[in-house]
């Protein structure tokens, strides 16, 4: 039986579960499992991204989870970009993601200026230098070089945004470590995180896990959704096929009243029927999760004639002003103090009691930067 529930029931659920409208009594760990890692691009986006969802919000406790504790790992993963992920989920993610081999393809090699044998080389030469002892990107390109002898790979290695070592990210060979000086450094997973698997686990088993975390925070959904989250749209379709092929008996099917068939966890189905929409105001910080978790053209998460606010050039994503589970405008901080643009009427006292928190988590952010 398919069970009906309304777009904002399923907004406000998700709001729950991803500790906005109940925050999380743990520390960004519990926060980053639960939201299947936090977009790390903007370091004071992440940081506001945990500290909006904590209940005593502890503005060292990023750095500690990352480079004390090492129970949080930061690296590139989801769609390629920067994130925190809990170190004991990082393998999943890294399986699953390692099923899309893009590196392998003779266009991305092309565009990236190395041959199919430069490539093959970095992704080999890589994981025998990299240890447990930080290593910044100039010496890891000179290492490099010393080891295959082509010069060419400093020039390569040496420009962009790192996508020569994305690769490496994705087959759980390369995390970041901590910075030196203010220089990004890189770690092997393997020795640097405790616990990580002599292999990585198979990708049939990992995708399962995630696509279940992924449910668990930012379903109901589809798997062309976790998709874009996941892969950025370009996922291998036999793979996710058989990852909810396989995840099937745990899955429920829920209608929206827009249409859509989505697929829900089984145990959150009474959970989801019974949760009331909500009229909370939240503040949510740019490139949050609530956001990257859900399409673009998700119209009752972003209406259409906000896109173009939220979702910006270069792939910036807008800090936003919740209201009712949607997107009802954006904001900005100027000197420390909020700025929203509204898009939809909002209720002025629960707007600036957000405002308020937030200004008050800003300057506790920018201290610990």
């Amino acid at each position: 039986m398919t069970t009906s529930v309304t777009w904002p029931q399923i907004l406000a659920w998700r709001l729950r579960r991803q500790f906005v409208s109940e925050p999380c009594d743990g520390g960004p760990v519990e926060v980053a499992r639960r939201l299947c890692g936090v977009q790390a691009q903007v370091a004071s986006s992440a940081q506001l991204a945990v500290a909006v969802r904590s209940d005593r919000p502890d503005p060292g406790a990023i750095d500690r989870a990352l480079w004390a504790d090492r129970t949080l790992a930061k690296t590139w993963i989801m769609r390629g970009t920067l994130h925190l992920v809990p170190a004991d989920t990082l393998a999943d993610h890294c399986a699953a993601l390692s099923t899309l081999r893009f590196w392998e393809k003779g266009s991305w090699q092309r565009g990236h200026g190395v041959t199919a044998g430069e490539i093959e080389a970095i992704v080999d030469t890589v994981p025998k230098i990299l240890g447990e002892r930080p290593m910044t990107r100039e010496e890891v390109v000179d290492a490099v070089v010393a080891a295959t002898g082509d010069r060419h790979l400093r020039e390569a290695l040496g420009s962009g945004w790192g996508a020569l070592l994305k690769p490496l990210s994705r087959l759980g060979e390369l995390c970041y470590g901590p910075p030196r000086e203010g220089r990004v450094t890189f770690v092997a997973p393997r020795a640097w995180l405790p616990g990580w698997p002599g292999a990585l686990p198979p990708p049939e088993e990992a995708g399962v896990r995630v696509v279940r975390a992924f449910l668990g925070a930012h379903g109901p959904a589809t798997p062309e959704m976790l998709d874009g989250w996941l892969f950025g749209g370009v996922a291998r379709k036999a793979v996710l096929k058989g990852w909810f092929r396989d995840l099937a008996p745990e899955l429920a099917e829920v209608e929206t009243g827009d249409g859509r068939t989505l697929l829900a966890l089984a145990e959150h189905l009474d959970d989801l029927a019974t949760t009331r929409p909500s009229e909370e105001v939240h503040l949510l910080p740019g490139f949050d999760p609530y956001i990257l978790g859900a399409p673009r053209a998700l119209e009752p998460l972003v209406p259409a004639a906000a896109k173009p606010k939220v979702s910006r050039q270069a792939g910036w994503i807008s800090p936003v002003v919740v209201h009712r589970g949607r997107v009802a405008g954006v904001w900005k901080a100027e000197a420390g103090r909020v700025e929203a643009e509204l898009f939809e009427d909002v209720p002025e006292p629960p707007l600036a009691a957000a405002a308020a928190r937030v200004e008050a988590l800003l300057a506790t952010v920018r201290t610990a930067e």
